[in-house]
Order: structure tokens, then C-alpha cells, then sequence
């Protein structure tokens, strides 16, 4: 299997309230991440691109949700995804824009 280029394995970070409190307490991010991206193309991505020590990295494979077409009588599909959650070792975090 051919390795991802650093570049492409985190395509955006997942913000919301939940992940934030989960950034505020545990000090795990939650990024969107290529779905060919493994653990250890993840941890790599984080730690160059950031400069912090990951300490583990969770992946989740997300299922598109059936949709209506408007205007049809048909279902359609978002696309899969997957969710990476990074847990940070102790004294490094993560500052993303609209967390402060």
C-alpha cells in the first residue's frame, strides 16, 4: 500500500462543542483525515505539521447518511469518512483558530 503524503492526511480539523470540551479536558483533537490514512500517518502528520508529542491515535470510519434528492423520488448517499481522535501527551496542546 502506497503511503499517504504527509499534506493529504489531515484534510480539516472537527470542531464543534463536543470536541472542544473533549480538547479542554483530555487534551485529544479530533481531525478529519484521509480514509486510507492509518495510525502511524496520522501521529506523523500531527507531530510535524503542529510540533507536539502524540501520545495515541484513534481512527473511526464514519457512514454517509441516506439522504432524499430534492425534487426526486430517490435515496441518495453523503460520503464516508473517517475521524482520527489524537490524544496529546502531557504539556503540549494544540491551539486551532476558534478555540481561544
Amino acid at each position: 500500500m502506497k503511503r499517504l503524503e504527509r499534506t493529504q492526511v489531515l484534510q480539516t480539523p472537527r470542531l464543534s462543542e463536543k470536541t472542544t470540551a473533549l480538547a479542554d479536558k483530555h487534551r485529544q483533537h479530533t481531525f478529519i483525515v484521509d480514509r486510507a490514512a492509518d495510525k502511524r500517518e496520522v501521529k506523523d502528520a500531527v507531530e510535524k505539521q503542529f510540533k507536539v508529542e502524540v501520545q495515541s491515535v484513534n481512527l473511526l470510519n464514519v457512514k454517509g447518511k441516506k439522504k432524499q434528492i430534492a425534487g426526486r423520488r430517490r435515496q441518495g448517499r453523503r460520503k464516508h469518512w473517517k475521524k482520527a481522535y489524537v490524544t496529546l501527551k502531557e504539556g503540549h496542546d494544540i491551539e486551532l483558530a476558534g478555540t481561544a
